[in-house]
Parts: C-alpha cells; structure tokens; sequence
C-alpha cells in the first residue's frame, strides 16, 4: 500500500499491516463543544451554590489551568482530579466526587459533539488498517467518548496518557500503540491537531504525521516534521488508498 505525503510517496509491504493513529482533541472531538459542556456544568454549579456564572467560570478555568501548569514536565496528570479541584473551589469546600460527577457526566453527555467526517473516516476504515487513539486523557474519559461518539466497536486499540504514565510528545505514548498495533513506525499515520504533541511526537518517533487543524496546520509549509496537511479528515482515506463505501 502506498501513503501519499505530500509530494513524498512511501510505499508499504503489502504483506505488512498499516495503521492509522487518531488524537482525540480536536480531531475526533470538537473543541467547541468542550467548552459549551463545561459551561453547562459550572452553571449548574453556579445555581446550586448561588454564585455568578462567570465568576464560577472564571474561578473553575483558573484552577484547571493552574493544575495543568504544575505537571511535572510530561507526567500525566488526571484531568478528573483537576474537575474535582476546580468543583471544590467553586463551592468553598471539599465536594465529593459522588457529588459532582453524574452532573459533569451529563452535562457532557448533552453537549459534547464529534466531528462527523473523523467518525465517518473511522468507521469506512474498520478492518482495512488497524485503528489506534493516541491522546492525553483520562482513560475513563476515552472509554465514554468513544462509546457516546459510536467508534469504540471500529477501533483497535486506546493509548491514554493515564495507562502510559506520560502526556504527548513522550515516546512512550507512541511506542506503546506501536507495541499494540504491532507495525513498524513507517507504515503508520498520526492525524493530530497539535504541532508539539502530535507532529513533533510522531515525526521522532519515525511516524508519518497528519496535521488536521490547530497548531498542527499552522506549521510552515516546508516543516520536516509534517508529513501531510489535511482540511477534512476524510481525505485519509486516499492517503491509505480506501475508498469510502459510506
């Protein structure tokens, strides 16, 4: 099978298997949405605790992003236990997590949105390459998207930063889905919207990389460590030479 990269055409063993990596953020799941479900849930909170919603709002990016920052280089660091100390927060006291999370869980249930050509990709490639998610989330957080999203029965493997242990672009992540997939980094692409996490991490680790969006994209059209530009993530089914029968 041959990718086609750019001007670059890298032919594939036929008798070898090939893959296909997918990052989640803002790939898989739209952006947008995210914001719109966690400012559903903090004014859910904001009614219950009487507060102004955007102070709430405020108060709950602040110590998410305050969190975040304190991550030892790249250690994974659970984004749920980052909720729980913004919900805490937010209210003034300790909150347990039966108390929280069914709101959050439902909250974004309601609003949070695929992006419909990475879903259609996904399921038009299932049983043609193997299929892998490499992202830095929470493995439960993976399990209930892929599940609500309708991909998990069309996927092949989950790598999360919480089953590594590292965030993107540590080499662990990727040479742990290439342990699962079991192909030589060659034969494989990484479809990621992030250019450090994703083109960087991928390129290092011999992977063809996808850019799709966000800083990915914004990369110069001439940088060694994007293989390929993409405006809709079916176009990867040309890269690998599948035809959509969708």
């Amino acid at each position: 099978m041959d990718f086609t990269l750019g001007e670059k055409v890298v032919y594939i063993d036929d008798s070898a298997d090939d893959a296909v990596f997918w990052d989640i953020g803002g790939v898989l799941l739209d952006l947008d949405s995210v914001q719109a479900s966690h400012r559903a849930f903090v004014g859910r909170l904001a009614d219950e605790y009487d507060l102004a919603m955007e102070e709430a709002l405020e108060t709950w990016r602040d110590e998410l992003g305050t969190y975040f920052r304190e991550r030892d280089g790249n250690a994974f660091r659970s984004a749920r236990a980052g909720y729980e100390r913004a919900v805490t927060a937010i209210a003034g006291h300790e909150v347990t997590e039966d108390d929280w999370l069914p709101a959050f869980e439902r909250a974004t249930r309601e609003q949070l949105e695929p992006v419909s050509e990475t879903v259609e990709t996904i399921r038009a490639l299932d049983g043609r390459v193997h299929q892998g998610i490499v992202s830095d989330i929470d493995t439960w957080e993976a399990k209930r998207l892929l599940a609500q999203f309708g991909v998990a029965s069309h996927l092949d493997a989950v790598t999360t930063s919480e089953e590594v242990g590292r965030t993107k672009p540590h080499q662990s992540m990727f040479e742990t889905a290439l342990e699962k997939a079991a192909v030589e980094p060659a034969e494989t692409l990484m479809v990621g919207d992030r250019y450090e996490n994703d083109m960087v991490g991928g390129s290092r680790a011999g992977i063809h990389t996808v850019a799709f969006g966000g800083s990915a994209a914004d990369a110069d059209s001439d940088d060694p460590v994007v293989d390929r530009r993409i405006d809709d993530p079916r176009d990867v089914l040309d890269l690998v030479g599948v035809e959509n029968a969708e």
